[in-house]
């Protein structure tokens, strides 16, 4: 490739895990920066914001795991999964262990909302699923339920209610686990308040 900036350009796409703000490429002139889209080895993904994928798109999930390997599907991204919300959410949930290095949660794309959780706890309900063909790490239906009844206060409280009909009727749930997460993340109350009705 005719571009004197290249090796340059991509040493700093790959210390920033493939996705950089324009700010980062400031001190490289935009003619070089356009040829490399034109290419189809960058992309814009958003305003001011590059991703390097050499001819091949990658999808905001793969980006996520790629760059958070240990992170896991939670809260609104999980309910979205399973279909107990029909609200798409505007950033990825997920729980990391809570003595994470913080800086690694630093991204700048995808948009994530990270919940923090104790290592005893971190794989409860540990699950896999798959999005657009990729294999994710996914907290179980009870465990998410647990867990959005463990952050109740900070929810919609039309999406808490939609979540919990919704996993009342899936054919699918399992009371008897939800229970046992609910005790050992100590919600037991919550789930008799909010399903007591139907346990």
């Amino acid at each position: 490739m005719e571009n004197p900036y290249f090796d340059e350009i991509k040493k700093i796409f790959e210390n920033s895990n493939g996705i950089v703000e324009r700010a980062d490429i400031a001190d490289i002139h935009y003619r070089h920066i356009n040829k490399l889209l034109k290419d189809g080895t960058i992309i814009r993904v958003k305003r001011g914001i590059y991703q390097w994928v050499d001819g091949v798109e990658k999808d905001e999930i793969e980006i996520l795991f790629k760059i958070i390997p240990e992170a896991i599907l939670s809260m609104e991204s999980a309910l979205y999964y399973y279909g107990y919300t029909d609200r798409t959410p505007d950033y990825w949930a997920i729980s990391v262990n809570r003595d994470i290095n913080k800086n690694k949660l630093k991204v700048i794309y995808p948009p994530i909302k990270p919940y923090y959780v104790e290592a005893d706890y971190l794989e409860l309900g540990l699950s896999e699923g798959n999005i657009n063909g990729i294999q994710v790490r996914i907290y179980n239906k009870e465990r998410t339920i647990c867990d959005i009844l463990k952050y109740v206060n900070k929810l919609d409280r039309e999406i808490v209610n939609k979540a919990i009909q919704s996993y009342v009727k899936d054919p699918r749930k399992n009371i008897p686990l939800l229970l046992d997460y609910g005790k050992k993340l100590k919600v037991s109350k919550k789930i008799q308040m909010w399903l007591g009705v139907w346990l």
